[in-house]
């Protein structure tokens, strides 16, 4: 008898484990998803843009330049500090305008650069992107303690390109750079960790959207910044 009781048990657990893993597969994949159409709809957005001169000239080099610069922080915060009072849909909406924005933001990168070199780069960033968070999500090793680490770094990286922008330096920009794909690499692995254990089976469908879309930006920044970052050190300009 007892022994039936915990061949039961055991039986039952193991399908609440699957049922949990199976779960937390379909969250992350639905992260993913959202990741990789807002960086398609980017870089549709940005070629689109860089291959209409009427647009281009509208934008850059005059004021609403620098609306299309500072917009994506706007959607940032909206996102951040009210997803919590946001319904799924609206939520969504604001991720798809700010996924837009950006291609708006980034469209100077075709002109810049060759093509060659973006693709190259591009490669080279899903690559070293995909293999972080390959590792954020299968590690066993807790990551919490490079949180402190690379928020520190962001901040000081944050504070090198202002000092960057005031005082122009061909040495610090390369710093920058190097940095930067430092520490978006990192940020990779801990973000896939921190979104995965996030991940609750209890939660009902409106939270589980807000969840999924709020990984998606948090390693769709990752991706971006890391595709920034490496086109400074690696791009050829036209």
């Amino acid at each position: 008898m007892a022994e039936q009781r915990f061949t039961q048990f055991a039986q039952n657990r193991t399908a609440g484990v699957a049922e949990i893993d199976e779960g937390l597969r379909a969250f992350m994949l639905k992260v993913y998803n959202y990741m990789g159409l807002g960086l398609a709809l980017t870089g549709a957005v940005a070629f689109f843009t860089s291959s209409t001169p009427a647009l281009m000239q509208a934008i850059f080099g005059t004021p609403l330049q620098w609306l299309v610069m500072l917009s994506p922080f706007a959607f940032i915060l909206v996102l951040s500090f009210g997803i919590n009072r946001l319904r799924p849909a609206t939520a969504q909406l604001l991720f798809w305008a700010f996924a837009g924005v950006m291609g708006l933001s980034l469209s100077s990168i075709f002109i810049v650069y060759t093509g060659t070199s973006i693709a190259r780069v591009f490669f080279i960033t899903a690559s070293v992107f995909g293999a972080m968070s390959l590792y954020g999500y299968t590690t066993k090793k807790s990551l919490a303690n490079w949180g402190s680490f690379l928020f520190m770094g962001l901040i000081g990286l944050v504070i090198a390109m202002i000092v960057n922008m005031l005082f122009p330096s061909g040495v610090l920009s390369f710093i920058i750079s190097c940095a930067g794909v430092l520490i978006f690499t990192g940020l990779t692995a801990y973000d896939t960790q921190q979104i995965k254990q996030e991940y609750y089976a209890g939660d009902g469908a409106v939270v589980s959207e807000k969840k999924a879309i709020m990984g998606a930006l948090r390693l769709y920044l990752d991706f971006i910044n890391l595709f920034i970052m490496l086109m400074h050190l690696l791009g050829q300009n036209r």
